[in-house]
């Protein structure tokens, strides 16, 4: 959905739209769709600024990486973002903070299904877990350590440890 920046209305643009996405979009692996992606937003031009406000709303399939398990996601966030005019965008060597926030919409459009698509991959988090508390399955077995102890044991080693038991093997 491209929005023409000449042809936003004074009073604003509202949209409320379904948006539908490949999988493979996403930045998570293992996440699947559920149901589309719902945006309520508003689009105002302020003299040369651009700011879009919304809502996105959506459920997602992912898989827990501590004991793989498949769990729904809920996706209910807000953004608030602003964009410049390519024209005001700098070339410069090194970035400075202020730099990291600002956005630019160029040749006078923005690909509202790109800005949802960012705003949905930022949504989720660094590691999926269907539960904080989550304890993930047996290294040996693969049985879910929450279901119960299984019979395995483990053979831990300390890692730094290790180059000195290569060493020692190979010099015998």
């Amino acid at each position: 959905m491209l929005i023409d920046v000449d042809r936003i209305p004074e009073e604003g643009l509202k949209i409320s739209k379904d948006f539908e996405f490949f999988s493979e979009d996403l930045i998570e692996e293992n996440a699947v769709f559920l149901k589309p992606v719902h945006v309520e937003a508003t689009v105002k031009k302020l003299s040369e600024e651009l700011l879009i406000q919304g809502k996105i709303t959506t459920r997602l399939n992912f898989v827990c990486c501590r004991c793989l398990t498949p769990f729904e996601f809920p996706v209910d966030s807000r953004f608030d973002l602003v964009y410049l005019p390519e024209e005001l965008e700098v070339a410069k060597e090194q970035l400075e903070q202020d730099d990291m926030d600002r956005l630019f919409f160029y040749k006078r459009h923005v690909d509202m299904k790109e800005v949802i698509l960012e705003q949905l991959n930022l949504t989720f988090p660094m590691r999926t877990l269907c539960s904080q508390g989550c304890q993930g399955i047996c290294p040996v077995c693969g049985k879910l350590i929450e279901e119960g102890k299984c019979s395995c044991t483990a053979k831990e080693s300390d890692l730094r440890l290790e180059k000195l038991k290569i060493f020692l093997r190979d010099k015998s």
